[in-house]
């Protein structure tokens, strides 16, 4: 198998990884019967989702000239293709947030996350990394002062009806909404560093490994330690399984120190992205160490990472009222052997998830026209 075949299929594994995350947080509860935390919310939670966004950086990175970024003509064909695309997946969002599923749909913040990351196209790993880093910090920072000065967020799924107040639906997926656009630009960034490097070496995927596991187990540490004495443990209980994309609006300073899932601190962030950054270096690694018949036989298997648009898709639907579907844990049973088994046959066949395909069009015609 070629190198930048494993590298993609790895890719793909660490996608499916991702949906299957995301969907265990949706059907699986988070509370074990004695209140504690269950081992998929410690798992999943916050990861999956932010493992979802650095990918979605990794594409946008591959989608414009990999390790060296296009310039001039082929970077704006690049541009607007990408642009077309996120501006469909955002409307898909829109649409899903429509149904009565009960989930926080994560793709109309994804479709402008897109669109946000198209400046940083012509940077290269170094300074995409550099500036990951930094907007870890600050984004945070901003987004706390910032929240007061805003309207009171809705926990409502982003919808067509919301068009119409544009300010509160441009509030709510920038700053005070599940998936914050400013705080997460910062796993997009990270992502796109990553897309920029050589993925197909080995020593990198094992240094993205490595580090990725410091960065996330020291930002953990380091967060228990400083809030250990500033918080009561049932307060950082309660914190860790009901963030909402955001530490309390208007609360003290010392709530940017947590590192709770989707708390949107520079604590959580760096865990997250660390833990999504472990979790692609390992893909990436065990794929390259293997053989090209079990390389394969590992793409059909996770043949759900091809197509994790359309599949996101279909658990939305499958999570809303008029689909009837039995309780956690039979859900997720149903929902891994539906997902699985539709990716494993697209792979088989050669085929790309329908909504791939129609997200993709733009960008393929005005390749052509080019």
């Amino acid at each position: 198998m070629a190198r930048a075949t494993t590298r993609l299929v790895g890719l793909d594994v660490a996608r499916c990884l991702a949906l299957l995350g995301m969907v265990a947080t949706h059907i699986l509860a988070s509370r074990g019967p004695a209140g504690e935390e269950t081992v998929s919310h410690l798992v999943a939670g916050g990861r999956a989702s932010a493992l979802f966004a650095v990918l979605a950086g990794v594409t946008l990175a591959l989608g414009s000239g990999g390790r060296t970024p296009y310039r001039g003509r082929p970077l704006g064909v690049a541009a607007a293709g990408l642009a077309a695309r996120a501006v469909l997946v955002a409307l898909l969002g829109l649409w899903l947030g429509e149904l009565d599923s009960g989930i926080a749909i994560i793709l109309t913040y994804y479709g402008v996350l897109f669109l946000l990351g198209l400046p940083f196209l012509p940077l290269r790993a170094r300074a995409l990394a550099v500036l990951a880093g930094v907007w870890l910090v600050l984004a945070p920072l901003v987004s706390h002062w910032l929240r007061p000065e805003l309207p009171a967020r809705r926990f409502e799924n982003a919808s067509f009806d919301q068009l119409g107040e544009p300010g509160l639906l441009a509030s709510e997926l920038l700053v005070t909404g599940y998936y914050p656009v400013l705080t997460w630009l910062t796993y997009l960034l990270a992502g796109m560093a990553l897309g920029r490097s050589d993925l197909g070496r080995r020593t990198v995927q094992a240094g993205v490994l490595a580090g990725g596991l410091v960065l996330a187990a020291g930002a953990a540490l380091l967060s228990e330690l400083l809030t250990q004495d500033r918080f009561s443990e049932r307060l950082l209980d309660q914190v860790r399984t009901d963030s909402f994309g955001t530490t309390p609006t208007g609360s003290r300073l010392e709530w940017l120190l947590v590192s709770a899932p989707h708390s949107g601190t520079p604590f959580d962030l760096a865990q997250t992205t660390g833990s999504a950054l472990a979790v692609i270096g390992l893909c990436l690694l065990l794929l390259g160490l293997l053989p090209p018949l079990p390389a394969r036989v590992v793409a059909v298997v996770f043949g759900a990472g091809t197509m994790t648009l359309t599949l996101y898709s279909l658990h939305v639907w499958m999570r809303t009222e008029g689909v009837s579907l039995p309780e956690q844990p039979d859900a997720m049973v149903i929902h891994v052997v539906v997902l699985g088994t539709i990716g494993a046959l697209f792979v088989l066949a050669g085929l790309r998830g329908p909504l791939e395909v129609l997200v993709g069009l733009p960008g393929r015609l005005l390749r052509r026209l080019s």
